[in-house]
C-alpha cells in the first residue's frame, strides 16, 4: 500500500506514518509467526514419527513439498527484523517498510500453501483419496477467500 495513500490518520508525517506503518506491520507478524513455527516443529519432528515409513511416494513428496513452504514461509516473515536490524541507521525506513511489506505478504502466502499441504499430508494418510483433495480444496479456497480475495475487493472498491 502505498503511504501516502493512506489517509486514515492525517495530519501525520511521512516519518510519522511509515513509523506506524512499521509498528503495524511488526504486530501483524507477531501474529503469524507462531504458526509458522508451530508448522515448521511438526514438519521437523514428523520423520521420526514410527509410522512415518508407512507414507506413500505422493505422501512423502506432499510432506518435502510442505516442509519446503514452511522453510520458505519463515524465511519470508523473519526476514523483515533482519532487514530493519541491518537497515535501521541507513535512514531509508520507507524502503525497509515496502520490502517488510511486500516479503510479509509472500510469506503469508507460502504460509498458506504450506498449512494447505500439511491438511493434504494428514488427510491423505487418514482418509485417503477423494476426502483429502476435497479437504484441501476447501483449505485452499478459504486461504484464498479470507487471505486475498476480501481484502483485495475492498481495496479496490476503495479506489
Amino acid at each position: 500500500m502505498d503511504a501516502s495513500a493512506d489517509d486514515s490518520h492525517t495530519g501525520e508525517t511521512e516519518k510519522q506514518r511509515l513509523d506506524r506503518n512499521l509498528d503495524e506491520l511488526l504486530a501483524e507478524l507477531r501474529v503469524a509467526l507462531p504458526g509458522v513455527q508451530v508448522l515448521f516443529a511438526f514438519l521437523l519432528v514428523l520423520p521420526f514419527n514410527q509410522r512415518f515409513p508407512e507414507l506413500s511416494s505422493f505422501q512423502r513428496g506432499t510432506y518435502f513439498v510442505t516442509l519446503l513452504l514452511a522453510t520458505a514461509a519463515s524465511i519470508c516473515l523473519i526476514a523483515p527484523t533482519a532487514h530493519h536490524r541491518i537497515e535501521f541507521r541507513a535512514r531509508d525506513k520507507k524502503r525497509i517498510v515496502f520490502g517488510a511489506t511486500r516479503l510479509s505478504i509472500v510469506g503469508l502466502t507460502l504460509l498458506a500453501l504450506a498449512m494447505s499441504g500439511a491438511v493434504l499430508l494428514i488427510t491423505d494418510f487418514v482418509y485417503a483419496g477423494t476426502t483429502a483433495a476435497i479437504t484441501s480444496a476447501g483449505v485452499v479456497l478459504l486461504f484464498a477467500l479470507l487471505w486475498y480475495a476480501i481484502p483485495i475487493k475492498r481495496l479496490l472498491d476503495s479506489r
